[in-house]
């Protein structure tokens, strides 16, 4: 697993040495823009609209549009010193709280900790202490150049860093058009709700789960690519195909394992009646 940051986790007098690693992927099917007449990927050039000609790296600057067409230029030197100010290479807990009290509305993304150089002791010091506590922490931290607000918790003996989103960064639900505030319902249609629920409830297996459309594009790639449907430009080098197809096979099979059995529903209490309708509308929906 690729080290993407280190630094160190601190809380009041305990400094610990920690690794930072991705926790997801991204496992899109990436595709690429061709050109239909000879199947050569397609490059996109920067280029100045206002001078008509293609621009460089050295050619680029930085700059913030304050009022339409207006810019402030911002210098190398000057966003290179304000990252060195703030990346301090410390994540800094500043206070205790319970997971219940975040909406997952605030999580953005997830990155495993591990133990770095002679730290394996103050590691396990805290991983325990939110274990038993049954707190996690709320820490402040910098990666890569953006200030980021994460909670800190345990995760199949892990500790885990989930990076939060700040208040100013959620929208307001009350800004979304057209959500009723109240709407008078029967009290039968929501005991059929209440009642469809209570048999579709069970405990959350992510093995359960898979991305059919992810399969049903590999299973077409492969067949194209199996019936020599390949497309090559005439001046590209041509790849083992034989390699190429062994990956997709993996990726395939892996998309395929087995999903653990999902636990039997909860049984409801409802009369016979009541069930025999539910059955009904589960087909309906």
């Amino acid at each position: 697993m690729h080290t993407m940051w280190k630094g160190s986790i601190s809380f009041g007098l305990v400094n610990i040495p920690v690794k930072l690693y991705a926790a997801t992927e991204d496992k899109d099917v990436k595709l690429r823009n061709l050109h239909s007449k000879c199947h050569t990927p397609i490059q996109y050039e920067k280029k100045c609209p206002n001078c008509d000609e293609a621009v460089g790296n050295d050619d680029i600057v930085k700059g913030y549009e304050y009022v339409k067409g207006k810019f402030v230029i911002l210098e190398e030197d000057e966003l290179k010193q304000l990252k060195q100010e703030l990346e301090d290479k410390a994540v800094e807990i500043i206070d205790f709280v319970n997971l219940d009290e975040i909406d997952p509305i605030y999580f953005n993304r997830s990155y495993f900790i591990g133990p770095g150089e002679n730290g394996a002791k103050a590691y396990s010091l805290l991983r325990e202490a939110l274990l038993k506590s049954g707190k996690i922490g709320v820490a402040e931290m910098t990666i890569r150049s953006k200030q980021q607000l994460a909670a800190l918790r345990v995760y199949q003996n892990t500790i885990v860093m989930e990076t939060i989103h700040y208040p100013d960064e959620v929208r307001k639900a009350s800004d979304v058009p057209s959500v009723p505030e109240k709407t008078d319902l029967g009290e039968k249609e929501l005991d059929t709700a209440i009642m469809l629920i209570d048999q579709l409830t069970t405990s959350f297996n992510p093995e359960s789960y898979k991305d059919d459309y992810r399969e049903a594009l590999l299973n077409l790639i492969q067949k194209k690519a199996g019936k020599n449907e390949g497309k090559t430009p005439a001046d590209a080098p041509r790849e083992n195909v034989v390699d190429l197809m062994s990956a997709l096979q993996a990726s395939i099979d892996k998309s395929k394992e087995k999903p653990a059995a999902k636990e039997p529903a909860a049984k409801t209490k409802k009369k016979p009646e009541a069930g025999k309708k539910t059955k009904t509308a589960r087909k309906k929906a």
